[in-house]
């Protein structure tokens, strides 16, 4: 009997998990190559678990980019740390970023889980090109030391350097399955949800303080037409002196935070793009569940 060459297909679940800042959402965003996660250099810039899809002609990686872990302080945060929680069920590799200069995890259980793990684990020191090399080898053999389990790769995920090689061993990696998604699937988030993202990234660019982190966007209206898309989007504060700030001297303040994210929506979308913004006040809605949920939070 004749034998035929069967291709072999993989596919699994790449989670991404590290400190706030460590360059997580900028990593996945090069593995994907789109923009799938707002950068900033604010912590908690990621609240949500976002996936973004990579397809080969014979592998499918999911990558899961997570909120940075913190120590909640209310319920939106212990939120977010439950989807880094989600982040160890269903992970067939896992990376561990850490940057030049760290030291430690924030939270001991998490790390626990990082060093008893029986999957494969990469630990990328990341922001390399801002070390030398005493720095870089002293580092190396800290977090070697702390994490024996993992593959150890040094990278700079903002200038590419020893990412494609963390990629490919990923490929590597990765278990014989078919893909768990449409090959032509980029994500799994719905187009309101990088609609809300994009809005957000300009605040906690443009705002001080509290502000960034008491406001939540909610994209009421998407309509897309053959040559435009016209969107209507709220964005919540907590406070009415939140509302002010953020509105500012005449509009002035909304308007640029409007006129960015539209630009990088068109971008985006590969099509114009017509933006309406609006202030409410949702008081407390950080510790509100009912609210959370709404806003796709507490998803147990």
């Amino acid at each position: 009997m004749y034998q035929t060459n069967r291709i072999m297909h993989k596919a699994g679940f790449v989670n991404i998990i590290g400190n706030p800042n460590v360059g997580k959402s900028t990593l996945m965003n090069a593995f994907v190559g789109e923009k799938l996660s707002i950068i900033t250099s604010k912590a908690q810039t990621t609240r949500h678990r976002i996936l973004g899809i990579v397809n080969g002609e014979d592998f499918q990686m999911i990558l899961s980019d997570t909120p940075g872990i913190i120590k909640p302080a209310y319920e939106l945060q212990q939120s977010m740390m439950d989807f880094v929680k989600s982040a160890f069920e269903d992970a067939d590799v896992l990376i561990y970023m850490v940057e030049i200069g760290e030291k430690e995890l924030k939270d001991e259980a998490f790390f626990k889980k990082i060093t008893a793990s029986k999957i494969p684990v990469l630990l990328l020191l990341n922001k390399i090109d801002t070390s030398n090399q005493d720095q870089l080898e002293a580092q190396a053999e800290l977090w070697q030391n702390k994490v024996p389990n993992a593959e150890f790769y040094p990278i700079s995920a903002l200038t590419g350097f020893n990412v494609q090689n963390v990629f490919n061993r990923i490929v590597e990696l990765l278990p014989e399955s078919p893909p768990f998604y449409p090959k032509d699937q980029l994500t799994d988030k719905p187009e309101r949800f990088f609609v809300n993202e994009a809005i957000r990234e300009k605040i906690l660019i443009h705002y001080k303080k509290e502000i960034p982190y008491a406001v939540e966007v909610d994209t009421e209206e998407f309509f897309e037409e053959e040559d435009i898309i016209r969107i209507r989007s709220v964005i919540m504060v907590e406070r009415d002196s939140q509302k002010g700030i953020l509105i500012g001297h005449k509009g002035e303040a909304i308007k640029r935070v409007g006129v960015e994210a539209r630009k990088d929506l068109e971008k985006f979308f590969g099509k114009q793009v017509h933006l309406e913004l609006y202030v409410k006040v949702n008081k407390n809605w950080r510790s509100n569940i009912k609210q959370l949920k709404r806003f796709g939070y507490n998803q147990k």
